[in-house]
């Protein structure tokens, strides 16, 4: 299956985890999360598969989240209100999320991709 690459155009890890899909022949479908962001029901789907907590869906180095006030309102917040969040704002969602519909990766770190995407 082709993987889903939600990511961001001009963000610098969307930018670096692209150039490795592209440099390993690693066919891909790219997704503007902001333009086309995750459903609230995909967003379940991808933390599910994920294995990782909702709170490493946000992306805390983000503008909107630090405007938010989310580092301290997280900690207040049930699992549905952080899903209603997410899907309210691509730029809340950390980037880039990578799925074949069945491992998800958030983020980019060489290592993660190497033992994760490549074949």
């Amino acid at each position: 299956m082709i993987l889903i690459v939600y990511q961001y155009p001009r963000c610098g890890t969307c930018r670096k985890a692209l150039k490795y899909l592209n440099e390993k022949g690693i066919p891909h479908e790219d997704r503007h999360i902001v333009e086309n962001p995750p459903s609230r029901r995909e967003l379940e789907d991808l933390v599910r598969k994920s294995g990782l907590p909702l709170t490493k869906f946000f992306n805390t180095s983000g503008k909107k989240y630090r405007e938010l006030g989310l580092k301290d309102r997280l900690k207040e917040m049930d699992e549905a209100e952080m899903l209603d969040l997410l899907a309210s704002d691509g730029m809340l969602i950390k980037r880039p999320i990578v799925t074949d519909g069945k491992k998800v990766t958030v983020g980019f770190k060489e290592e993660m991709f190497d033992e994760v995407w490549a074949r």
